[in-house]
């Protein structure tokens, strides 16, 4: 019998990859001969500096399967730009050949058929790898970490992250900013960033009492004979998207005023490169390069986006290297005379079957993960059904937890935050407590059950709406819709807050839902301090145990007009 390797390997040397995107020399590489491993870490080296990019690894340290958006709106000077292009879309604007490893890892398009085929991906052993490989060519590469690496799974949550700092360290990372990190509380964050062997940067955090900065704004590195500036940019909206009573003491927020300060002092310190480790979002990103000059490169992070070239905004690259694990950029910059004078990318997908684990790393995630051995494995039921999350709209994995919330807590409405985080689980596999925490792990988990009236849930999503399509950037989150179940309702993506939403439906009985009346709402992650209720995973837990096998149609109760 053919192994996966094998199949991946045999795959890759038939299909032509990426045509000339941003892939390096994958197509031809492809059509000559079988991909190994040193031919996926294959790089032409250039110029005299090298940035490694990590990013919402999410405590993602084994592979795992992770279906991409098949709906990603971008709405006004965005619409249709990536990376809000999706599916056979987004295979014509790359080239890529339908049914190829590079369709696998950055699309949706058949997407249970090409798992099957070729495997999970990420590990953080296999980046390391990755990792070892490019520092062998160039010793001191930055590897530099856009943040939510502290969060997203059992171990993660029951170590308050150690397990993910003990195995960070291992990778050696040069820097790190930070987003979900905050939310295990700020005397908790303190001792972890006291810890840190390398620095952790944070230019748009404040100290909220007396409104001055509270962490380091960036560090200088002497890199091939050029000064290397890199700038931390935590995630802005700390505060609105989840509970400000975890980290009373700061403030956070864009402060574009802020970065163009920072980015003069860097310059007058003598940078002759200016790089942009941030956590606002693509789209944030993509406008902060069109309004503060002086940033080469920005290292995007929060929205997961995953593209195989750049996006040139002026002078500005940004870079988006996807989530979980799944992929690791590498970028080369030719820095001479106080000035990028070339560039050379290449994203880099971690397929886990041809990867080879880094021993050091793969012996540091197993002790991490030892003493939890049996509760990760623990089956809790199986599914006939694609578990997912990611996308705009209803995900299957919000669906699953939807339909818990309703009948465990005998409510007529569920509300599901709209994470991106939370890998998937294909068709037949059983469904373990690690894959539950994968979706649910975090601080704040309470399932609560209250009245709201048809006026409060339209107001809330219309306000989460505009978090998301509002056509300013600088006004959007980064998040996706909250999910719903039990309630249906159509969406016009073109229309100005507060009149985005309409149509809203009780599935159960098919009846408008009236503004005056009051539902039963089922929900969890809510930032209110004192939120009472169990914690989200006990709640699916107890669904999926009763149900045994998890069996889900297709969610139609969201029409979404002028997408």
């Amino acid at each position: 019998m053919i192994s996966r390797r094998d199949f991946l390997q045999a795959a890759l040397a038939t299909s032509a990859l990426w045509g000339a995107s941003g892939f390096g020399n994958w197509a031809r590489l492809a059509a000559e001969q079988a991909l190994t491993q040193d031919k996926l870490l294959e790089f032409d080296t250039m110029g005299n500096v090298t940035l490694i990019h990590i990013t919402d690894i999410h405590a993602q340290l084994k592979p795992i399967y992770f279906r991409e958006p098949e709906i990603n709106i971008g709405v006004g000077e965005v619409r249709g730009l990536p990376p809000h292009v999706t599916g056979n879309d987004y295979l014509k604007l790359y080239g890529i050949e339908p049914g190829s490893p590079a369709a696998y890892a950055l699309t949706h398009v058949d997407f249970v058929a090409l798992a099957r085929a070729y495997g999970k991906m990420g590990g953080l052993d296999r980046v390391a790898t990755v990792i070892n490989a490019i520092r062998a060519d160039r010793p001191d590469a930055l590897l530099l970490d856009g943040g939510d690496t502290w969060q997203g799974s059992y171990t993660c949550l029951k170590t308050e992250a150690q397990d993910m700092v003990n195995v960070m360290n291992h990778l050696r990372p040069d820097a790190m900013t930070a987003h979900w990190e905050f939310t295990l509380g700020t005397e908790r964050v303190t001792e972890l960033i006291e810890s840190l062997p390398f620095a952790f940067l944070g230019a748009n955090i404040f100290d909220a009492e007396w409104d001055e900065p509270a962490f380091e704004a960036y560090k200088i590195f002497e890199r091939g004979g050029a000064k290397i500036a890199v700038i931390g940019q935590a995630f802005p909206y700390l505060p609105i998207a989840n509970p400000k009573w975890m980290f009373p003491e700061y403030s956070f927020g864009i402060r574009e005023e802020r970065m163009a300060e920072v980015v003069e002092e860097v310059r007058a310190a003598g940078a002759d490169a200016v790089i942009l480790l941030s956590h606002n979002g693509f789209d944030v990103d993509r406008k902060m390069a069109a309004r503060v000059p002086g940033i080469d490169v920005i290292l995007t992070g929060h929205t997961h986006d995953a593209l195989p070239e750049p996006v040139v905004v002026g002078k500005t690259l940004l870079i988006a290297s996807g989530s979980n694990g799944k992929f690791v950029s590498r970028l080369d910059l030719d820095v001479r005379d106080g000035e990028v004078k070339g560039y050379r990318h290449k994203l880099i997908p971690i397929f886990s079957d041809v990867i080879a684990p880094d021993p050091e790393v793969a012996a540091a995630i197993d002790a991490e993960r030892a003493p939890f051995a049996d509760d990760l494995s623990e089956v809790l039921g199986h599914t006939d059904s694609l578990l997912y999350r990611r996308g705009n709209f209803n995900g299957t994995w919000d669906d699953l937890i939807c339909n818990a919330l309703i009948e465990e807590r005998q409510a007529d409405i569920a509300l599901s935050p709209g994470f991106r985080w939370g890998p998937s689980l294909i068709p037949g596999q059983a469904i373990t407590r690690e894959d539950l925490f994968n979706c649910t792990s975090m601080t704040y988990p309470n399932a609560y059950r209250t009245e709201m009236t048809g006026e409060t849930l339209k107001v809330i999503l219309e306000d989460v709406a505009d978090n998301l399509f509002n056509p300013d950037p600088y006004y959007q989150q980064g998040g996706d819709m909250v999910r719903v179940g039990g309630m249906g309702y159509a969406i016009d993506v073109t229309r100005p807050q507060g009149s985005r939403i309409s149509d809203m439906t009780l599935l159960a009985t098919g009846e408008p839902i009236r503004p005056d009346k009051s539902y039963v709402v089922a929900g969890w992650a809510s930032v209110n301090e004192g939120t009472e209720g169990p914690p989200i995973w006990d709640v699916v837990e107890s669904h999926i145990r009763r149900v045994g096998t998890v069996r889900l149609d297709p969610n139609r109760s969201v029409k979404v007009k002028g997408a």
